[in-house]
């Protein structure tokens, strides 16, 4: 491949988040750039470009220009961060030796303390690993300590010494686990605080509000106002004085700045042109709700795209387009910049919707469960902020203890699972992905495709620790028990009742859902409040209880209302999770929602040394009650857990696996067909990852099979060359042949059959050493456009070719997820005895997946690979078979850099 192909630079342009919350573009130098980084440099104070070039330079010279400018992407590397059109940060790097760069940066005096040094050198240390550089050098004046802190803080092995008054720095660019934390945790404050700006402006402009009925951003406006928006509000019009109540004026050009947030509700074709103009209002935060943009035509694409840039290019965050607004019910705020009728009070429960039209009924159901909101966004087409965004806001956001997800596509699948991952692990995710398919994307968004199984959706889902529902209705079904219980510290199900029929459906229930039930209680349907309270205390104060189902049905028309009280008391006293089931309406109110505790009466302050009575989530059916229970649990159980540390396997050389990649692939581009590897090829490469591919050779003659049989070692297996022939009755497979006699008749008979016609012009056959008894097993990778590394692991045979039992993850994977990649398999219990049989090393398979899954995560340009048969014995294992794609990768969607999706 060579350097100077522009598939060399393609994933090196990106946007990016700065700690501050804008955007950013960073890109590689071009010559053209020269007026703009001499404007940049001449910009400086001294101080700035004495500690960059160690001596004044009030401007560069036209050889200086031409030689920063002009680089050839390999040894010399620079990128530019810039916001429109001003350069605001420089790094390059110029190779000095095998493996070593010298790297320098230099960010603007106005721009200081946004992060742009860090990006830079996270965007640097991506571009020199993938051209064969190791570590980088530098020489930096001692009194430039936030050039030294940009490298002490990235968390890469850096060494310091001092020579003649100058700090010299090595650093080895090799990713560590604290220079991934780092990113990411950088990552996590400069997205969060970017949502944070949208959802807490201090100022709002709309445009596009008329003063006809009817219209979109009337609407808008008026529900801005109407929601009692604590901020400055202002209104463009070309001819009203007033719209809506508040004071217009004639342009944006006339709107006193800046304005933290602009609400576009203009015709498409005009939006771009009122975004050009939003930019001189320094504005950070944008919502466009118009359509006609991706979701229409390939026109309304290029005007996404267009839109996308200009807001990027000017440092905005946007929402949309057809985004159906923005909500954040907190008083200090109290936001309503969408089209919502109704708007659900303030609570715990964060709401991310792609659809707009999704947006109304995500909405409307909050509301009649009478379950609170904190902040609401709908992403519409997504061509900017998406679910990732939002979970990175929610995870610090204290008003939000619930997050709920419709999603109609995942962008981003690898960072989805990291930053789920994250939030999950103190705050619980909800999440409707919809879709037939799991990869269904509808029009507008932006995708890239895939070609990993339809499974690897849930099994990443299933990984983060998200709880995936199939409807609207069962996301509010679950989130009204996490927002009002406790979670459950077990799965045993207590089931109360006054109706022996409602309390078998709730126990079958739960035991299909896999949760241990114990007897029912049940009490007599004309049970009075006293009698029913006594049976809810037996079964809560049961230490073998963890959650408690309650299936009340009336004996006349609606539930008493003594015995609601008497169960919100109960529950509240001890402290577990419950869910209940009035097969009625309670007092006038709707089932399936959230009965929140009776007001005191007249006359009581609240503190009348009662029990205090807890908010309950109510069910139509003990089905949908115990379905949400048995989430929750499931839930509650992975969290408990302890999500074990990232795999790193002794006797790896990551370095010599790239060094051996890229030299097969050298002089191939992305658009070039998938490499197969020779076998000399895979072996070597899994033996940088300490897996021992056992040898195997093909023959074509008894006595060449003879020989090869004294060379591997006796007793050996002779094989046919195609795959499909191996199969048990097919006649491919010789086993435990163990004198030359026997494999001299062996060879000829298979020669002269099906089973030696695939070795070319000569019929061939493989000869190989016999590996002990035991189970055969196949372990594969996949280098996926969406989801980047995928590991899939299942038994060889009829469970994986006709059962599909094959289980999936998404590396980097942790000690406890390779464990889970084993037990996850329906067929798994034949690893550990099943039916007398011996249990084989599974220590030694969990060792090989381990090693795989580092290999996929190192090794983008590992296209495809399978490890079959594997066979794992009772002590240790053997590969005994193994393909390898290679192919020039496209880049990752998250790659372990900062970008915003493009």
């Amino acid at each position: 491949m060579s350097p100077t192909h522009p598939a060399w630079t393609r994933a090196w342009e990106a946007d990016v988040v700065l700690r501050d919350g804008g955007a950013a573009h960073i890109r590689p130098i071009r010559p053209a750039d020269a007026d703009a980084l001499q404007a940049f440099h001449v910009a400086q104070s001294p101080r700035s470009t004495y500690l960059r070039f160690f001596a004044p330079m009030p401007r560069l010279s036209p050889r200086d220009l031409a030689r920063f400018t002009t680089v050839d992407h390999h040894d010399r590397v620079a990128l530019v961060v810039l916001v429109g059109e001003a350069i605001i940060g420089v790094g390059r790097y110029d190779r000095v030796g095998d493996g070593v760069a010298e790297v320098a940066f230099n960010v603007s005096d106005a721009h200081q303390g946004r992060g742009v040094g860090s990006v830079l050198l996270e965007h640097l240390v991506v571009a020199a690993r993938e051209q064969g550089v190791t570590r980088f050098v530098a020489e930096v004046l001692p009194e430039n300590r936030k050039m030294l802190d940009v490298f002490a803080e990235a968390g890469f092995a850096t060494t310091r010494a001092v020579e003649d008054g100058v700090v010299m720095l090595t650093v080895d660019v090799t990713p560590t686990d604290r220079s991934r934390e780092v990113m990411e945790a950088r990552e996590h404050r400069a997205e969060a605080e970017s949502l944070r700006r949208l959802l807490h402006p201090r100022s709002v402009v709309v445009v596009g509000a008329g003063r006809r009925p009817g219209s979109v951003g009337g609407r808008l406006l008026a529900d801005l106002v109407g929601g009692g928006f604590t901020g400055a509000v202002h209104v463009v019009h070309p001819e009203a004085d007033v719209v809506r109540g508040v004071p217009a004026v004639r342009s944006l050009a006339d709107v006193p700045g800046p304005v933290d947030l602009a609400v576009v509700a203009v015709p498409a074709e005009s939006v771009n042109g009122v975004v050009a103009e939003l930019a001189q209002l320094d504005v950070r935060g944008l919502v466009v709700v118009s359509s006609g943009f991706a979701e229409v035509d390939a026109d309304g694409l290029a005007r996404q795209r267009e839109l996308l840039r200009l807001a990027r290019v000017h440092g905005m965050r946007l929402v949309g387009p057809t985004s159906f607004g923005i909500i954040n019910t907190d008083p200090a705020v109290r936001l309503n910049a969408s089209l919502a009728p109704v708007v659900p009070p303030a609570g715990g429960l964060g709401l991310f919707s792609q659809s707009g039209a999704l947006g109304v009924a995500v909405l409307d159901a909050a509301n009649r469960r009478g379950l609170g909101v904190s902040t609401f966004v709908s992403a519409g087409n997504r061509a900017d902020v998406s679910g990732n965004d939002c979970m990175q806001y929610w995870q610090d956001d204290p008003a939000t203890s619930v997050v709920g997800l419709y999603l109609e596509s995942v962008g981003n699948p690898r960072k989805f699972s990291r930053v789920a991952r994250g939030l999950a692990r103190t705050k619980p995710v909800v999440v409707v992905k919809s879709g037939v398919s799991s990869f269904t994307v509808p029009p507008g968004h932006a995708v890239r495709e895939t070609r990993a199984p339809r499974e690897a959706l849930d099994a990443m889902l299933r990984q983060a620790g998200v709880i995936r529902v199939d409807n609207v209705h069962q996301l509010f079904d679950v989130a009204q028990l996490l927002q009002t219980q406790p979670l459950p510290a077990g799965e045993r199900v207590g089931v109360v009742a006054n109706s022996g029929a409602l309390a078998a459906l709730a126990a079958e229930a739960a035991v299909s859902w896999g949760l241990d039930v114990a007897d029912p209680v049940v009490v007599a349907p004309e049970a009075d409040a006293s009698q029913v309270r006594a049976a809810l205390e037996q079964v809560f104060t049961d230490p073998d209880v963890d959650v408690v189902v309650a299936c009340l049905i009336p004996p006349v028309a609606e539930v008493d209302r003594e015995v609601v009280v008497a169960l919100q008391e109960v529950a509240a006293a001890a402290g577990k999770p419950c869910a209940a089931c009035l097969v009625a309406l309670v007092g006038g109110v709707e089932p399936t929602r959230t009965l929140q505790p009776p007001a005191p009466s007249e006359g009581d302050d609240g503190d009348g040394g009662g029990t205090p009575a807890a908010a309950l989530p109510v069910y139509t059916t003990p089905e949908d009650a115990v379905r949400s229970l048995a989430a929750v649990v499931r839930y509650a159980a992975w969290r408990r857990r302890d999500h074990g540390t990232r795999v790193a396997p002794a006797g790896t050389d990551a370095r010599a696996a790239r060094a051996l990649v890229e030299s097969l692939l050298s002089g191939r581009t992305p658009d070039d067909p998938p490499l197969r590897l020779e076998q000399e090829e895979v072996s070597a490469l899994l033996a940088c990852y300490g897996v021992q591919l056992w040898p195997v050779v093909t023959v074509r003659s008894a006595d060449e099979a003879v020989r090869a049989a004294d060379r591997v070692g006796w007793p050996v297996v002779v094989k046919a060359t195609e795959r499909h022939l191996r199969h048990p009755g097919l006649g491919g497979v010789r086993l435990d042949v163990s004198d030359a006699r026997e494999l001299r008749a062996h060879v000829d008979a298979m020669l002269a059959g099906p089973a030696g016609s695939g070795g070319g012009t000569a019929p061939a056959l493989l000869v190989q050493a016999m590996a002990p008894s035991g189970i055969s097993v196949l372990v594969r990778t996949l280098e996926d456009p969406l989801f980047g590394p995928l590991v899939s692991f299942g038994l060889a045979g009829d469970t994986t070719v006709l059962l599909g039992d094959v289980s999936h993850r998404i590396p980097p994977l942790t000690d406890v997820d390779v464990v889970d990649l084993v037990r996850t398999l329906r067929a798994a219990p034949r690893l550990f005895g099943y039916m007398g049989t011996p249990a084989v090393d599974v220590g030694a398979l969990e060792d090989l997946l381990a090693r795989v899954s580092v290999m996929a995560d190192d090794l983008p340009e590992v296209f495809s690979s399978e490890l079959s048969p594997v066979q794992v014995a009772e002590r240790g294992l053997a590969v005994l078979g193994a393909q390898v794609e290679l192919a020039v990768p496209v880049g990752r969607s998250d790659a372990g850099r900062r970008v915003l999706p493009a």
